[in-house]
Formats: C-alpha cells, sequence, structure tokens
C-alpha cells in the first residue's frame, strides 16, 4: 500500500476543494444562465433566484416558472446540495486532520529553510543521523536534515528539528535545503550509492563545500573519496579502533570523548582560520602573537593551507595566512582566542564557543 507524504496530501486537499470551488461556480453559472436566457429575466434576477436556490434559504421564486423551469430548479438544487456537501467534507477533513496548522508550520519552516546560511545538511534520519543531529543540537550548530521516509521525517519534527522530505541524491531537494549557502553536507544514507550520488550532487551545486559520507566497506570509502567527499566514515572501522583504543587507552579515550563530544564540557576543541585581512597575528610567530597568555588557550596543531599538519607547535611556530589552528580552552578563552585573531572566515560547521 502506497504511503503518502504530508504534501502529497496537502496538494491532493488543495486540488479536491479548488475542483470543488469550480464545480460549485459552474453550477451557479448554469444556473444563471438558464434563468437569463430561457426564463428572459434580467441578470439580476437570474443570478438571485440561482443564489437562493443553491443556498436553499426557501425564499419565494421571483417570478413564477413553468413546469420545465421547475424540473431544472429541483436538478440545480441537487447539484448544489452535492457540490456544497463534497466541499464541507473537505474542509472538515482538512479541520481534523490539521492540514491548515500543517500547512502554515511548512511555511515558516520554509521561511526559516531560505534565511539560513552556514549551515549544515544532514542526509538521512537513521541511527548514525541521529547522533549527528544531536551532537549539532548540542553545539548551537544551524542544521537541516532531509529524509524520504514519512516516519522518520515525522520523528525528526518531533523533536524540533528543521526536516525535508525527499530525496538527498536530487539536485533540487539539495536546493531547497539552500545548500549553495551551506558550509557542510553529512551524509548518513543506509546505501553507499546513495551516499556516492548525494556527494557528487552536493560537490556540482556547491564546490566549496565540505562533504562528509558515511561508508559500509573499505571500497566504498575509496569510491567516495575519488567522488570528491572531504572525509569519509566508517562506522564498523572506526568502531572497531575506537574499541581497540578504549581498550588499550581508556583514560585518554575518555579524555578525547570528553572534549569532542556532549553538552556539559568543561574543555572545547575549536578551529581557526587564519584570514590575512582581519587577524593581526598573521606573520608572527606563536611566541609573538601571545595567544596562551592573552586567553589561556592551548593551539593544538596547525594545518598549514597545503595539508601539511603541525602537531604540538613551538613558540617559533610562525602563523601563516590560511593556516587552521586546533585550540583547546574553555568556553570563555575560546571566546578571547577568537577576539584576539579577528573576524575569521567560518570554518565548515564552525561556530562560535558557547557558555
Amino acid at each position: 500500500m502506497a504511503v503518502y507524504s504530508f504534501e502529497e496530501k496537502y496538494r491532493r486537499l488543495r486540488q479536491e476543494l479548488l475542483g470543488g470551488a469550480i464545480a460549485l461556480g459552474g453550477v451557479f453559472c448554469l444556473g444563471t444562465l438558464w434563468f437569463y436566457l430561457i426564463e428572459k429575466w434580467t441578470l439580476t434576477e437570474a443570478a438571485y433566484m440561482t443564489m437562493i436556490t443553491l443556498s436553499t434559504v426557501g425564499f419565494s421564486e421571483v417570478r413564477p416558472l413553468d413546469d420545465s423551469s421547475r424540473l431544472f430548479t429541483i436538478v440545480l438544487i441537487l447539484m448544489g446540495v452535492i457540490t456544497i456537501g463534497y466541499i464541507v467534507n473537505r474542509l472538515t477533513e482538512a479541520l481534523i486532520q490539521g492540514y491548515f496548522q500543517e500547512g502554515i508550520r511548512q511555511r515558516q519552516e520554509r521561511r526559516l529553510i531560505d534565511t539560513l546560511e552556514h549551515h549544515c545538511i544532514v542526509c538521512g534520519y537513521g541511527r548514525t543521523a541521529r547522533q549527528v543531529a544531536l551532537e549539532f543540537q548540542a553545539e548551537d550548530v544551524p542544521f537541516v536534515i532531509i529524509d524520504s521516509r514519512p516516519e522518520q521525517v515525522e520523528e525528526a519534527k518531533q523533536l524540533g528539528y528543521v526536516v525535508i522530505q525527499g530525496d538527498a541524491t536530487l539536485d533540487e531537494c539539495l536546493i531547497n535545503a539552500k545548500i549553495d549557502k551551506a558550509v557542510c553536507l553529512v551524509s548518513a544514507l543506509t546505501s553507499d550509492a546513495e551516499n556516492l550520488y548525494t556527494v557528487l550532487s552536493a560537490k556540482t551545486l556547491n564546490p566549496k563545500i565540505r562533504a562528509i559520507a558515511r561508508a559500509s566497506t573499505e571500497e566504498a570509502v575509496l569510491k567516495l573519496q575519488r567522488a570528491g567527499a572531504d572525509a569519509v566514515v566508517s562506522p564498523y572501522i572506526t568502531g572497531g579502533k575506537r574499541l581497540a583504543a578504549a581498550a588499550l587507552r581508556p583514560q585518554v579515550m575518555d579524555f578525547v570523548d570528553g572534549i569532542l563530544t556532549g553538552s556539559d564540557r568543561t574543555f572545547y576543541m575549536e578551529e581557526f582560520l587564519l584570514d590575512p585581512k582581519f587577524c593581526p597575528c598573521v606573520g608572527q610567530t606563536l611566541s609573538e602573537a601571545r595567544l596562551r597568555l592573552q586567553s589561556g588557550a592551548l593551539v593544538l596543531a596547525i594545518r598549514r593551507s597545503d595539508g601539511t599538519l603541525l602537531g604540538g607547535p613551538t613558540g617559533e611556530t610562525e602563523l601563516m595566512a590560511g593556516d587552521l589552528l586546533i585550540c583547546m580552552g574553555t568556553p570563555e578563552q575560546l571566546r578571547q582566542l577568537n577576539q584576539i585573531l579577528g573576524p575569521i572566515t567560518p570554518s565548515p560547521a564552525l561556530r562560535p564557543p558557547r557558555h
């Protein structure tokens, strides 16, 4: 049995109401033309007679009618009652099932999506994507979920997420999610092929977007990377590595988990992209910039613009344009560091540190 989405049901209801209104208008015009052409009444009299007939208010006839016109009036009453009853039935269904309220809510969501900038798009709402959405919500990252399954869409809406029901592999759906203004796309669909199509579509529509995809096999990891995915995560491979790390280095894993995920952390890790137009520290060494002294935040690593990663930079390490600083600190320390570095170019999924 086919399962219809709310949009399809809402579209069908609007078409039925429009059809009922057109049918009622046609019946009104038919009655008016009969009294105007056959009975030779004035147009006002013909329209008045048709209106009181269709509304069944029981007023007397405008003029005496012959037998043929009385038979026509009987048919006109039946046609009007059937048409009006159909419209009332459709309106009652709309009120009972909340189509109008849902339509208003969807228009509000559409306006909210239209105003989004530097947001993330989560494709799919399975077990993996649920966790992604929870982390984004904990970090106050604006995001939109795309899923084609009505039950998953309803579940996400119940949690207050902004959701678009549709196929994430289609360009139209990604455009509706404002992919041209998004900074990150997470494709967590159940099929590797769907994730591959989604990444290809996303990179075609917005080459600058950071695309992160889920993969089930090592072969899929390679194909997604060739398709343009900036990062590919295999739950099975990553899960195995984390299980081994938790067994071998439990305290390290607890510390790393404590600064990467959750909403009740003491320390956070952040990325800061150095823009030479705004950052006064470009060209200085870490010692000269005095970032640790001024903010208290610790610079753990620096990724150069060519992709080179410098772990544990020293005081003599020079800060260069396009460097991505990976820093750790409390929310207050990271906010202070953000002020020191000046207005920075937003990194994918980057947001101001939270309280």
